[in-house]
C-alpha cells in the first residue's frame, strides 16, 4: 500500500514505523508527514504524543477523532521546509492538505512549527493555518510577495481549531 502521505513510497518503509513506535523521524518533515498519515488512520494516540510537552494539556482528543472521521483526506503537499534537519534543533513545515467534509473540498494550508524534545525526539508545537474551500475565492498558489488571504473556516467556538492543534478553536485561532 502507498503511504497515506503522498511520498510515493510505501506505507511500511515510510510513515509506519513512526506511526508504530519502532523508529522516530529524523527530520521534522518526516515527523509532519507521518502526523497527517494518522489522521488519515484516526490514530489520536499518536497525534497525541508526537506534540510538544506544552502543547499536550490543550490537546482535545475527541474533538480530534471527530474531525478525523468526518474528514475524507485526498493528499499532502509539502510546500516548504526551514531547517528541520537531523542535525537541527527546531524546524519549520508548509504545506497544503486536502480533505473532503460535508461534501466540499476543503485545502488546509498550515505552517507548521516543530522541535527536538530533551531526548532529540521531534515534536510538533503549533501550527498557523487557513483553508480554502470550494467555490470561495479564487485557487491560485501564493507568491512570497503576495498578502495571504487569511479565509478563516466557519467554525463554532467549540470545535477543533482548524490548525490541527487539537485546542478548542476559541482557545486557539479563534481567541
Amino acid at each position: 500500500m502507498k503511504c497515506p502521505c503522498d511520498s510515493g513510497k510505501p506505507f511500511e518503509s515510510c510513515c509506519e514505523p513512526f506511526i508504530t513506535g519502532k523508529a522516530q523521524p529524523e527530520t521534522a518533515e518526516q515527523l509532519m508527514r507521518s502526523r497527517y498519515t494518522a489522521y488519515t488512520k484516526h490514530d489520536i494516540g499518536y497525534l497525541k504524543k508526537t506534540l510538544a510537552k506544552e502543547s499536550q494539556s490543550d490537546f482535545d482528543e475527541k474533538a480530534s477523532k471527530e474531525w478525523a472521521a468526518k474528514s475524507e483526506w485526498l493528499g499532502l503537499q509539502v510546500l516548504s521546509t526551514q531547517k528541520g534537519t537531523a542535525d537541527d534543533k527546531t524546524g519549520v513545515v508548509e504545506f497544503v492538505a486536502t480533505y473532503k467534509q460535508n461534501g466540499s473540498k476543503v485545502e488546509h494550508h498550515e505552517v507548521s512549527k516543530f522541535k527536538k524534545n530533551d531526548k532529540g525526539e521531534w515534536r510538533f508545537i503549533e501550527g498557523d493555518s487557513h483553508v480554502h474551500k470550494d467555490g470561495e475565492g479564487h485557487h491560485h498558489h501564493h507568491h512570497a510577495t503576495e498578502p495571504v488571504v487569511r479565509e478563516g473556516p466557519k467554525v463554532g467556538r467549540n470545535d477543533p481549531c482548524p490548525c490541527g492543534s487539537g485546542k478548542k478553536y476559541k482557545k486557539c485561532h479563534g481567541a
